[in-house]
This record gives C-alpha cells, sequence and structure tokens, in this order.
C-alpha cells in the first residue's frame, strides 16, 4: 500500500492524472507589451475560461531567456505554472521572453546591469519587470490585482532582480536556483573559470537579428564526437587556444576574457547590492547539489534578509541537483546518493503550492505557515526547520590540517606543513564520470566518490578517526590556509569529504555502485590566489613566501554519522570544472600559453584550518 501511494504521488507529479484539459479550459492570447523606452516584449498569456467578475484570478509570472515556446495561439503548453498542483489551482499564467531574446525586441545583455534611473526612460530589468506588471494588471480582465513571478537558473535571476521592481500588485517572489553575480556564480568560482561551461557560450554569446521563434545560435554549438566527454577537454588546449577555435566571435566569450579581474564591467553586474527596500514575500530555493547555482540562492536570501526587513524572506534547500525540485524521480538520488522517495513532490506541495496558494489567493498582509529555512540535512536525509539561516544554535569549530594527515581538532604545536607537487599540464580530474563532460554543465561531481584523488601525488588529505557520535555541519564553511608555493601563481581547491564505513550496505537500485568506504563530497570551492586580498586587483605570489588565502566554500546542513569519517581534499587543479592556472602570474591568465604552464611544490603549513560551524 505505501509503494502504490508513492507511485500515484509520483504520477500525480507528472500531471498525468490532471482532471482537464489545458487546451479545453485555458485560453492563451500573445501580446507585445511596450517597455517605457518603447522596446516590446513578446508575451503569452494563458486565462482560465472561467475568469469573470464572480471568479477572478491572481497571476502567476516568469520572465525567461530560454524561449517562451510554443508560439501560436493555437499553440499550447503541456503544463502551466512551476507545478501541476499550482496549474489545477487555477492561475493566469504569463510568461515573456525577456529583452533582446526569441519573439522580443531589444538587445540581449547577460546579466543586465542595474541602472540609477535619472529618467523616466531608463531601464532594467527590474524596470521591464515593473512596466509587464502594470501592464498585465491593467489590461487583464477580472485579475483579482496580484501578481506572483518565479523562476529557476537565468529565469531565476530575472524573479530576483524583479523583486526590487516595487509594483504594489507584486505580492510574491520565489527565485529559484538564481544568480546574483557572474563572477561567483555559474561562469565564475571566486574569479576562476569554469570550463565545464564551455560548450554553453552559444547560447548566450550571440545575438539575434530578428524576431527568432526558434534558437537561432544551434549551428554553433559543439556537438559530441564521442561518449568520453573527456576527449574533447584534454585535446581543447588553453583558453586561449579553445576561444580562438571557437569562440572569437562569441560576445559572451570575449567579455570574459578581456575582464579577468572583478573590474567595473562585471560589479555593475552584481545584483546583490540592489536587493534593498524589498516589501513583499521572497521564498528563495536551491540544491546543496546544484552545481551550477549554489552561491546564488545562499547569497540572495542573506542580502535581503540584511537589507529588507519588511520582506516576508524564506530559503528551501534540498538535495536537489540544479532545478531538480520541478521534476519528481519518484526514488531521489543525486548521482550515487539516495536522499528519499518523492522529495520533489513533497517540496512542490507542502512548500512551493502553500507559498502561493497563500500570498496570491489568501491573506498576503499575513505571513504564510512556513519556516523561515526549510532545509534538507543531507547526511541524515530529512528536512530540518529553522528560525534564522544559519542557525543561531550553531557554534563556531575548528578542523586543523596536520602534517601527519589527520584532521584535528587543536592545531599541532610544531611548524610543520604537507606539501604536494602541481603540474598545470597533468591536473587532478574534477570527475570520472567522462560521459558527463559532453553535458551542458557538470552536475554529478557534487555529490560523487572521491576516492579516484587519493594517493595522488598532486593532492593531499587530512582525515578523522571514525566518529564516536555524529556531527551536524549546519552554516557556513570557510577554508583558511596558510600555504607557500615555488610558484607566483596557483589555485587551491577545498573538498569536504564523508567517508563511509568500510561495512556500509550496498543499494540494490546502484548495483555496480561499492558503498563499503564511499568517499561521498559533501561541499568544494576553487580560490585563485591571485585574487587572495582583491579581486580587483590581482597580486601575484611571492615564491616560497608564507601566505594567507582565506575562502568560502558556501553553506551546508550535512549531518556526519557515527562510524563516518570526516576528510578534507587540497589540490590546485581541477579540470575540466575548472581552467587550468598556469601557476605563473599574468596580468591575464586568460592569455596564458603552453609555455606558461609551471609546475610548483605546494606547502599546506599545520595553522592551516576549515572553520564550521556545529549544531549543537
Amino acid at each position: 500500500m505505501k509503494f502504490l501511494f508513492k507511485t500515484l504521488v509520483f504520477l500525480l507529479s507528472l500531471n498525468l492524472f490532471s482532471q482537464e484539459d489545458i487546451k479545453a479550459n485555458y485560453d492563451k492570447k500573445e501580446v507585445y507589451i511596450p517597455m517605457r523606452d518603447g522596446i516590446k516584449l513578446y508575451t503569452a498569456i494563458y486565462t482560465p475560461k472561467d475568469i469573470s467578475k464572480d471568479k477572478k484570478y491572481p497571476i502567476l509570472m516568469q520572465r525567461t531567456c530560454y524561449s517562451i515556446a510554443p508560439y501560436g495561439e493555437e499553440n499550447f503548453k503541456k503544463s502551466l505554472g512551476p507545478n501541476s498542483f499550482l496549474e489545477e489551482e487555477k492561475y493566469i499564467f504569463v510568461y515573456q521572453d525577456v529583452r533582446g531574446r526569441y519573439m522580443s525586441e531589444g538587445t540581449f545583455t547577460n546579466m543586465t546591469p542595474q541602472v540609477e534611473h535619472k529618467t523616466k526612460k531608463d531601464v532594467d530589468e527590474s524596470t521591464d519587470t515593473y512596466d509587464t506588471v502594470d501592464w498585465l494588471i491593467k489590461n487583464i480582465k477580472n485579475n483579482n490585482g496580484k501578481v506572483g513571478q518565479y523562476g529557476t537558473s537565468y529565469p531565476g535571476f530575472y524573479t530576483a532582480v524583479g523583486t526590487v521592481a516595487n509594483h504594489p500588485a507584486l505580492v510574491a517572489s520565489s527565485p529559484q536556483a538564481p544568480i546574483s553575480d557572474f563572477f561567483f556564480d555559474d561562469f565564475h568560482h571566486n574569479g576562476a573559470f569554469v570550463m565545464g561551461y564551455f560548450r554553453t557560450f552559444p547560447v548566450f554569446g550571440v545575438q539575434k537579428t530578428k524576431a527568432e521563434n526558434k534558437a537561432w545560435y544551434t549551428d554553433q554549438m559543439i556537438r559530441p564526437t564521442s561518449k568520453d566527454g573527456s576527449i574533447f577537454y584534454n585535446e581543447l588546449g588553453t583558453v586561449k587556444e579553445a576561444t580562438e577555435k571557437y569562440y572569437k566571435d562569441n560576445f559572451f566569450m570575449q567579455e570574459i576574457v578581456n575582464h579577468p579581474n572583478y573590474d567595473s564591467f562585471w560589479q555593475s553586474r552584481n545584483l546583490l547590492p540592489h536587493l534593498k527596500n524589498i516589501k513583499h514575500a521572497v521564498m528563495t530555493v536551491g540544491g546543496w547539489f546544484d552545481a551550477e547555482d549554489l552561491a546564488g540562492p545562499l547569497n540572495i536570501y542573506k542580502t535581503i534578509e540584511k537589507t529588507s526587513p519588511k520582506a516576508k524572506n524564506t530559503i528551501v534547500m534540498g538535495p536537489f541537483s540544479h532545478g531538480g525540485w520541478s521534476r519528481e524521480s519518484g526514488k531521489h538520488f543525486h548521482n550515487d546518493i539516495y536522499f528519499g522517495d518523492s522529495i520533489a513532490t513533497f517540496y512542490q506541495k507542502n512548500i512551493e503550492y502553500k507559498f502561493f496558494n497563500h500570498y496570491l489567493k489568501g491573506n498576503s498582509k499575513n505571513a504564510v505557515d512556513l519556516p523561515e529555512a526549510y532545509m534538507f540535512d543531507t547526511g541524515k536525509k530529512e528536512w530540518k526547520e529553522f528560525t534564522t539561516w544559519p542557525p543561531k544554535e550553531s557554534s563556531k569549530f575548528n578542523f586543523y590540517l596536520s602534517s601527519n594527515g589527520k584532521l584535528e581538532n587543536e592545531k599541532a604545536q610544531n611548524n610543520s606543513f604537507s606539501e604536494y607537487y602541481s603540474d598545470p599540464n597533468n591536473p587532478v580530474p574534477s570527475s570520472i564520470n567522462y560521459a558527463e563532460y559532453n553535458g551542458f554543465t557538470p552536475r554529478n561531481y557534487m555529490s560523487e566518490d572521491q576516492r579516484f584523488a587519493l594517493n595522488r601525488p598532486d593532492v593531499v588529505t587530512f582525515t578523522t578517526d571514525y566518529l564516536t557520535e555524529d556531527i551536524t555541519l549546519a552554516g557556513e564553511i570557510m577554508a583558511k590556509l596558510k600555504i607557500a608555493s615555488s610558484s607566483s601563481d596557483a589555485d587551491f581547491i577545498v573538498k569536504l569529504i564523508d567517508i563511509y564505513p568500510a561495512d556500509e550496505p550496498q543499494n540494490a537500485d546502484k548495483p555496480d555502485v561499492l558503498y563499503a568506504n564511499y568517499h561521498q563530497m559533501v561541499r568544494s570551492e576553487v580560490m585563485p590566489t591571485r585574487f587572495r586580498t582583491s579581486f580587483e586587483k590581482p597580486e601575484a605570489l611571492t615564491p616560497n613566501q608564507t601566505t594567507e588565502v582565506n575562502f568560502r566554500l558556501q553553506d551546508v546542513l550535512h549531518t556526519f554519522k557515527k562510524g563516518h569519517k570526516i576528510q578534507i581534499q587540497v589540490e590546485s587543479t581541477w579540470y575540466p570544472m575548472i581552467a587550468v592556472n598556469p601557476q605563473k602570474f599574468l596580468e591575464n591568465p586568460y592569455l596564458a600559453d603552453k609555455e606558461d604552464y609551471t609546475k610548483a611544490f605546494i606547502k599546506i603549513f599545520n595553522d592551516s584550518h576549515i572553520e564550521v560551524e556545529i549544531l549543537k
């Protein structure tokens, strides 16, 4: 019976049990909505057929750069809204192509900078949101005067920036896997270039020349030539060579290559300083294993929490990869790790549906009955509720990277160090899932077994003894390294790993996976030493001089269970996830030649430590 119930829930989430056909119950209209500068944005509006003066509906909107297809008023989407529960509830569903994309007018800009509105015709994504909401409220008959917005990934950015539109009708926003700053999200991690995104650039770096109802950039996509995607990356060469071969006319790739530091170009695309005076309800959603946008949800939530006390601000983080909460998989795995059944359905029904239905159909002046932070413990594999994030109950604790290979509770008394050899010509792989290298972006490495990196001369490990009790990390993680390198530049990659017991049982759904002694990655991040004191003004290392390198690994909620071990791995290459650092300081590392690649001996001193927050 339990299995049957879960199966029914799973099928319902796929909308196979919908009692109404969208085309039979909705009217569709396509319009151009004028913006204040005269540019018109193409918009599809799905209105319930039974709308009337006595039966009014709220508006639920998504603005996207990824197409609002199918186009044509006779062609209907297969599903409406973020989930089937909301679709069955009935809303006025609105979809819009943003500036410069598909059928909309204008020029596309990646992460459109917010502008100071000196005149009534100054525009950005927040004004486009305001003008769209204003038009919809005034022109769709019998709406109830309330608008909500949502979107995942890039549409999550449009939702997040739309929160500052402050239109009085906008009462609920849910940025999901949103981008907050392209120098720290998606295409960079702490300014390090994410090479694993290399195949995505045609989508974001080719302007259209006319209205398009289909993708216009497909002839520039790089097609796989082998099931082993590592062949492509191993033969790609330097960033300079790869750009010249594939993307010398791609405007976005050229912007990245020409702006290696956090200059005004990137600073103007940082959304966080503009998230102020937000007054409506915001529910930011993310996945703990989101390889694309983990930083964005955490930073957006925390920023709104600080700057907008009037906002009803909520964060949700589940055991998902990028956007995984929008699709039900029944048994929920990330890569090899099982987290439970119907987790996406739980989120959609008990969190997302509740949020939008309350604010759009209920009393939006009162807060919805949801916790401030609805977070999934990826070790215990269960949802947790918190009144703040990070939790007030957490306290800081240091794990020291001892030269004896131990992850210690206390700093060693000697001045010893661990040392490894880093060769940019032979980088540490970021994954051994070679088929996934052919994908649009990497996904599974976020929880992948890290045993493949053990015993390499370019990786050092620090491991606790078997834990005698559960330890829950809940909150922020900081790597505070003291290093010395024989080179003038280097990257540092730090991985937090959960080592399973030697007698960990097998999972019948994954018969080929060895779970005994599995080294599950829990969190990881990269930091270029060139940015250790400033992301704006890079600075070379003085060879063999002790230097501090401090950086954040993003938050975590993970219980390391009794009988497990905690491990930290440190390395200086992580390819093809991150472009290889030549380890020779250059004004622009994107212009490095192979001759610039410099081998290095790198020391990690005993007083290096990982600062975590432990939940009591």
